[in-house]
């Protein structure tokens, strides 16, 4: 019986390998151009990962620049070396990140010009919502100063939600132009949300005390 069982799976295998060749003598051609392919497309992925990798590493080298020419004071070329990242750089986090720091840079020596880049960010569609609401929020500070109560307040509002990422310095920034319009009950009420709010940051909270002073103290009456 075990001769039988042995002759009969030497039989077998020797059907399968016949099996094999002739599949392999009919498909060889096909089989071989799969392998390629195959071989190919591994070594292009693998080929156009390294090139990401290491077009991200020199986006990062020149954003490292940028930034250390702004902490020297070297405004003009800061904003050249940000415009190079934008530019030569399209397309990735650290072009996004450019434009936003090129907005502040253009900020420091007009707010409205900073304010205006910002308001470019916001519009792109290209870019997240989170990242437009922050440019949004951006451009209402720069406008602190000028803008109407009414238009900013129209802008940052819908930032103070409670689900907000940016809600603390919108709430901030609409308590702050309540002061500036001598409307202590519209600023009063987004400092009672920063107060409310147990995510608020410490360093706000330590600002709030002096606003909730002013705010009691009422608007200040300019005399003659």
């Amino acid at each position: 019986m075990a001769q039988n069982d042995e002759f009969i799976r030497e039989v077998d295998e020797e059907y399968r390998r016949d099996q094999l060749a002739k599949v392999w003598e009919r498909y060889n051609g096909i089989i071989i151009a799969v392998v390629v392919l195959v071989v190919a497309g591994v070594g292009g992925w693998r080929f156009w990962q390294h090139r990401q990798q290491s077009l991200a590493q020199e986006a990062a080298v020149r954003y490292e620049e940028a930034l250390r020419l702004s902490s020297e004071d070297k405004g003009q070329e800061a904003q050249g070396a940000l415009e190079t990242v934008v530019k030569e750089d399209a397309g990735t986090g650290y072009a996004m990140l450019a434009r936003f720091r090129l907005a502040a840079e253009l900020g420091k020596q007009n707010a409205e010009n900073g304010a205006s880049a910002y308001d470019a960010l916001a519009n792109d569609s290209a870019m997240p919502a989170l990242w437009k609401d922050l440019a949004r929020l951006r451009a209402a500070w720069l406008r602190l100063d000028t803008a109407e109560p009414a238009d900013l307040r129209k802008s940052i509002e819908p930032l103070a939600a409670p689900a907000n990422a940016w809600r603390h310095s919108a709430r901030e920034l609409l308590g702050l132009s309540g002061l500036k319009a001598g409307d202590m009950d519209y600023a009063g009420r987004w400092f009672d949300q920063i107060a409310a709010d147990r995510e608020t940051p410490s360093a706000l909270r330590q600002r709030l005390a002096v606003y909730t002073a002013l705010v009691a103290g009422g608007p200040v009456q300019v005399t003659q």
